[in-house]
């Protein structure tokens, strides 16, 4: 929580001010109380009144003052808000190496079932495309509102070649457009690789100017390190992640790495993306909470009092 005019904070000052006086009063009232010998007589006719019930107005009333001294502050506090027609990429490599199976039934086939669930969990508003790659850039979609395009997209992938994933982002950064002033909707794009990069452009230097553009990379490695696949002359070749890489490609762009060695845990890395790029923390001011609330205990301690002791607290 932060506060816009911090400096009223000085009023709850005054909070310990009124506790200090009600007790003076309460001491001065006992000293200049009438005495009375028959006492257990005069408790049988009006009753007592337990402790806890004679001080509970003046607790309210206490809490009451606090809460209008920090309203008087002008409070805010940290939200998440949806964005609205954000923009964003899904990134996906379809190298030879996502035939691997080594994720039931294999990676690609993993990723495609994990994408298209985070299609379905992500905004109405937000504007999604997506680039496959494996040696080159090959499949562009922009980012647009019809989502049944980059499901179809998604769904004819096919996994073969070798890995340029810098080539891939550039064009990535090349979809979502130059950024135009403070008010262009947020960018994010979503990566998901499971090898290193053996052809085209360095990753990391693209990330980094992912990052003057405002444009955050989440990564995602898929794959266990006994993960291998199989050439046509049947030699079995190792294909582990390279988590290292996309570490450092979110590092770089000012996103997060994940890492999801199962399919289970792909669908929830994406559905964590999908909260981060649906909504942006923003600060809201909560004034009118803590004002209301600050009139709600003065009410309650004024009704408390006059019913139960007949005067205010």
């Amino acid at each position: 929580m932060s506060f816009q005019a911090p400096l009223f904070l000085a009023s709850l000052a005054v909070v310990p001010v009124a506790l200090g006086a009600y007790v003076l009063v309460r001491r001065r009232r006992r000293r200049y109380s009438v005495r009375f010998t028959g006492t257990p007589t005069l408790v049988a006719i009006v009753g007592s009144v337990p402790a806890w019930r004679r001080h509970l107005p003046a607790a309210l009333f206490a809490l009451a003052l606090a809460s209008l001294g920090v309203a008087l502050a002008r409070p805010e506090a940290t939200v998440a808000v949806p964005v609205e027609r954000a923009s964003m990429l899904l990134v996906t490599d379809v190298s030879g190496s996502m035939r691997a199976t080594d994720v039931e039934p294999s990676r690609l086939d993993a990723a495609r079932s994990a994408a298209l669930d985070f299609l379905d969990r992500l905004p109405e508003e937000a504007q999604v495309g997506t680039v496959a790659y494996s040696s080159v850039a090959h499949t562009l979609d922009r980012p647009g509102s019809d989502r049944d395009a980059v499901r179809e997209v998604i769904e004819n992938l096919n996994a073969d070649g070798g890995t340029a994933t810098g080539d891939a982002l550039h064009q990535a950064l090349e979809l979502l457009g130059p950024r135009e002033g403070e008010g262009r909707p947020p960018a994010a794009i979503v990566l998901l690789s499971d090898g290193e990069t053996t052809a085209g452009r360095d990753p990391v230097d693209v990330a980094r100017a992912a990052r003057r553009a405002s444009v955050p990379i989440y990564t995602v490695a898929l794959g266990t390190p006994e993960g291998t696949i199989q050439t046509p002359d049947g030699i079995t070749i190792p294909v582990p992640p390279d988590p290292e890489t996309m570490r450092a490609i979110a590092r770089a762009s000012g996103g997060r790495a994940f890492t999801a060695e199962d399919a289970e845990g792909l669908d929830s890395v994406y559905e964590s993306l999908g909260s981060r790029i649906g909504s942006r923390r923003e600060p809201r001011e909560i004034t009118a909470g803590f004002a209301a609330g600050g009139l709600a205990l003065l009410l309650a301690a004024a009704g408390l009092s006059v019913r139960g002791l007949g005067r205010l607290p």
